[in-house]
């Protein structure tokens, strides 16, 4: 068996292009304010991807580059200033933050209804009890990967490695709306592959590379890869790529698979 490869590249997309003829339809451009404090060069690469996404879906990019010494406050100010007005619709704020800066108080300090990022407590809060809200981009991205490309949800056994609050918790939820039976492991977890081997959809977020092998994985699962890491010899994922592929039936790519679907997910919460 060699596995369908799931394209995130080519359906972000087709969504940017939609999602480009929704906002031109609006009364005016939408606004999406993103924050990058410091030189972390990963980050640097995401806020380009961003402005890119943002040109492709008629989404006017408010670009704030902080240098690394900016204090707590000063940032607090300008999250404070974007919430007040009314031309920008998105505040998005580049993780991972300097150390003087204190991540949840910035992701608490913006307005819930511009949280694109889907990361504010009263929006994390909203997925919980099933009420209407922004959500965490790269699990919705990976459910409109999964939907889109035809694969049932309902009813299957799915299994998330790692439980972070943007990816492993949030998916876990989404998974339990989508009517799937969820179980969530972690570096504490025992037995972890006979507990992967039971997955009808495993999904990767643990942050090692290529740690996810054919022993973890049962015959024709999904596989859904969402690590990213750099290497000299170029990018790879949580996921031994050439050797699990043989034996699932369909697999992300990375690059390509769940990273554009995440921008995608952000451009549609700001449109």
């Amino acid at each position: 068996m060699s596995a369908a490869l799931l394209d995130g590249k080519a359906l972000s997309a087709r969504m940017r292009e939609r999602l480009g003829q929704e906002a031109a339809a609006l009364p005016r451009q939408p606004g999406l304010a993103v924050i990058l404090v410091g030189d972390n060069p990963a980050s640097a690469v995401y806020v380009r991807n961003k402005e890119k996404d943002c040109a492709q879906c008629g989404v006017r990019c408010l670009n704030h580059h902080l240098p690394a010494e900016t204090t707590q406050q000063e940032l607090l100010a300008l999250v404070e200033d974007m919430n007040r007005r009314e031309d920008v619709d998105g505040i998005l704020v580049q993780l991972p933050l300097p150390t003087q800066i204190d991540a949840d108080k910035v992701i608490r300090a913006i307005a819930p209804e511009k949280d694109v990022d889907g990361f504010h407590p009263q929006n994390v809060g909203a997925l919980c009890i099933g009420q209407p809200g922004f959500v965490s981009c790269t699990p919705a991205g990976i459910i409109e990967l999964l939907k889109r490309s035809g694969i049932e949800i309902a009813g299957k056994e799915c299994v998330i490695i790692g439980r972070s609050n943007i990816v492993g918790k949030p998916m876990a939820l989404l998974m339990l709306r989508e009517n799937a039976t969820v179980t969530i492991t972690h570096s504490k977890t025992k037995d972890l592959k006979d507990v992967c081997k039971r997955a009808d959809i495993l999904i990767v977020a643990i942050g090692k590379p290529q740690m996810i092998t054919e022993e973890y994985v049962k015959e024709g699962a999904v596989v859904i890869d969402v690590g990213i890491h750099r290497r000299e010899e170029g990018l790879c994922g949580d996921v031994d790529f050439e050797r699990v592929s043989e034996h699932c039936s369909y697999i992300t790519p990375v690059p390509g698979g769940v990273g554009p679907m995440t921008i995608a997910m952000l451009m549609r919460n700001c449109v």
